[in-house]
């Protein structure tokens, strides 16, 4: 019977998935509801090496290495009138992250999450909140497999709702979409398609057009998925034009050199699948009571492949902030105030590196000079292509980094589709405090620990009041 629980966690995929195990880990009781049945179907199948740490942390690392998932070892971009390559074994860390059929992987880390102890509950969706003096405090559900309803108490809940958003959409109201990125997403997958010649083993074909830019992910079911990315208004316009959505993908691919020769021999095994508006950040990533975490909280471009990576750490933030405040090591306004700030300087870092690659086709230098002014001091002495490296495998978010996210956020919170984005905020990336890994690195004076276990602690003993 669902009616008492101390955390609660909405939402079993990525995001949720590893809060909810980094809680059990910690000894706390943890329930999750999950409104699917796993495996479900989900697209963000290229993995960042940064996720490897986090599995590890999980313990489920294993478990996914033995999946059989195809190893990838970096990006290669063909981008404009140039080309390069992103191989993250010269990053000095691990040689490869995966691509990953996402039914599969996101079945591994639920049930891995129902291992470690959390009570995890497919087919029961979450209708209603309710809240005490704004602060959640119980959930009404809905059983689809059994028809049973009911309401559940907690402490602490952890919305990890995906793009539904439950906290965000429904009671914060507090989503917004980005105008710079007013995109429609329209892909595949293919059997019989050629392996890319160039670049990092397995690595993601990452290929522009005038108007957008393909993906192109070989996966380990013999079947390579292919996206295009394109602006809404020129989705819609060509869609007229052309009579249809088949017509304008496969138009798109024929004016593709890249993708159009990946494809030469292969066959079209699955109907086109659409997104669109799916760019967006809601105003607060925490409350009393709550931290959002995941595509619940915002979701980026697919450009740079950030979206499991920002779900997995964004849920081991807030594993270790609420951890920490159920154990009485800090305050919840500290704890909280940490998960936000370190949260949305990963966000945003990402986010003007993305909003740079669309101002677009200015070469592959001007790239990689935005992303060496978003790393960090100590990493001065690395190359331009190092830079860009470390912040598109997702390193940065693990080591010491840099990040002025309020400069970037004044300027995206008021900007329309196809603005620049001015130089002087990329030269202010400077102006705040480093990633939190450390006592000297601390951000609300708290920073990240993993050891003895998950948590966050002091940088210095409070001062006791005179």
């Amino acid at each position: 019977m669902l009616d008492k629980t101390q955390i609660l966690v909405i939402g079993g995929g990525p995001a949720g998935s590893t809060a909810a195990g980094l809680l059990a880990r910690q000894g706390f009781q943890v329930t999750l509801l999950e409104r699917d049945s796993f495996p479900r179907y989900h697209i963000g199948e290229s993995i960042l090496p940064s996720c490897r740490p986090i599995f590890d942390q999980l313990g489920v690392l294993g478990k996914i290495e033995a999946a059989g998932f195809t190893p990838k070892g970096g990006a290669y971009f063909f981008w404009g009138e140039e080309e390069w390559e992103v191989r993250f074994a010269a990053q000095g860390g691990a040689p490869n992250a995966w691509q990953v059929v996402r039914s599969e992987m996101d079945k591994i880390l639920l049930d891995h999450a129902r291992e470690l102890g959390v009570g995890v509950h497919e087919q029961t969706a979450v209708r209603e909140l309710e809240f005490d003096a704004g602060r959640p405090v119980a959930a009404r559900w809905d059983s689809g497999e059994t028809g049973e309803s009911g309401r559940i108490t907690f402490d602490y809940l952890v919305d990890a709702s995906g793009r539904a958003g439950v906290m965000a959409t429904k009671y914060l109201k507090s989503r917004k979409l980005h105008g710079v990125f007013r995109n429609v997403a329209t892909w595949s997958y293919w059997k019989g398609a050629k392996k890319l010649d160039r670049g990092p083993e397995n690595a993601i074909a990452v290929c522009s057009l005038p108007e957008g830019w393909f993906w192109a992910i070989p996966l380990h079911d013999g079947t390579v998925s292919v996206g295009l990315v394109t602006g809404r208004e020129h989705f819609n316009e060509r869609k007229r034009e052309l009579g249809g959505i088949d017509r304008l993908y496969h138009d798109a691919i024929e004016r593709c050199p890249a993708i159009r020769d990946l494809l030469g021999e292969a066959t079209q095994v699955t109907e086109l699948k659409v997104e669109q508006d799916y760019s967006y950040v809601c105003d607060d990533f925490a409350g009393p009571g709550f931290v959002i975490s995941g595509d619940a909280a915002c979701f980026l471009d697919p450009l740079l492949s950030t979206g499991v990576h920002l779900a997995t750490y964004s849920g081991m933030l807030g594993a270790a902030a609420i951890g920490s405040v159920l154990r009485g090591e800090v305050r919840e306004e500290e704890a909280l105030e940490f998960y936000r700030t370190v949260y949305r300087h990963s966000y945003e870092r990402l986010l003007l590196l993305v909003s740079v690659f669309y101002e677009s086709y200015r070469g592959k230098d001007y790239h990689f000079y935005n992303a060496q002014s978003l790393t960090a001091d100590e990493h001065a002495g690395l190359s331009l292509q190092d830079s860009f490296d470390r912040i598109v495998t997702g390193i940065e978010d693990l080591s010491d980094a840099r990040a002025a996210y309020e400069r970037v956020r004044e300027h995206l919170n008021g900007a329309e589709s196809g603005d620049p984005i001015p130089l002087n905020n990329l030269n202010r990336l400077h102006e705040q405090k480093k990633l939190p890994f450390s006592p000297d690195t601390a951000v609300t004076g708290l920073y990240l620990v993993t050891e003895p276990e998950l948590g966050l602690r002091r940088a210095q003993a409070p001062v006791a009041p005179r």
